[in-house]
């Protein structure tokens, strides 16, 4: 009995670990703007960018989740959670990136990977690799729901930023114009980004 529980609990976390990067959730707002995750080799540093409304994590594997208020004419705020789910835990990178274009489609049928615009820098000595795609976003809205996004003319930005105790996710996605809007805050943010 004691290891089917065991079995059961470990599907359900590996579950949420593969879902949670496709999820958008909101929760209380708190005051702080500057937000860290701590370890016994250090934290990973960064700083909200003035405008964004800091939102209290609505499940352990974030660690930071923001909400960007919407632009004129949008009917919808932009949505910023920071996943970490354990050193070598949620995939690689490139597998991420690549999960990340598949929540898009385009209304003239192309491949999202060929109009993704994705790149690798060096950010305070941590590797990053990033993603940009506009389209439809498709992603899941809650594991097994079998219900899925279908948000016409969405933007979606992302990171995977390596650190010494593994990999965090980045993920930004709303509204194209709202997405466009908070465009340098959200490279200001990438850049924020300091394990020490």
């Amino acid at each position: 009995m004691k290891r089917t529980l065991m079995i059961a609990a470990l599907l359900l976390m590996l579950s949420l670990a593969c879902w949670a990067c496709g999820w958008r959730g909101s929760a209380t707002a708190n005051s702080q703007s500057t937000q860290s995750s701590a370890t016994a080799a250090g934290e990973l540093r960064f700083k909200a960018p003035d405008g964004w409304v800091i939102e209290k994590p609505s499940s352990s594997m974030r660690v930071a989740q923001y909400k960007l208020p919407k632009a004129e004419g949008d009917n919808e705020d932009a949505s910023l959670v920071v996943y970490y789910f354990g050193a070598s835990q949620g995939g690689s990178a490139q597998a991420n990136i690549d999960r990340w274009i598949s929540q898009m489609e385009q209304s003239d049928g192309a491949a999202s990977k060929d109009k993704a615009k994705t790149e690798t820098t060096t950010v305070n000595g941590l590797q990053v690799m990033t993603v940009d795609v506009s389209g439809t976003y498709t992603a899941e809205m809650a594991p097994g729901s079998g219900t899925f996004h279908n948000n016409s003319n969405w933007r979606l930005r992302a990171a995977v930023v390596e650190t010494p105790k593994g990999n965090y996710f980045v993920k930004l996605v709303g509204p194209a114009k709202t997405v466009g809007r908070w465009n340098q805050a959200y490279a200001d943010y990438v850049k924020s980004f300091e394990f020490k």
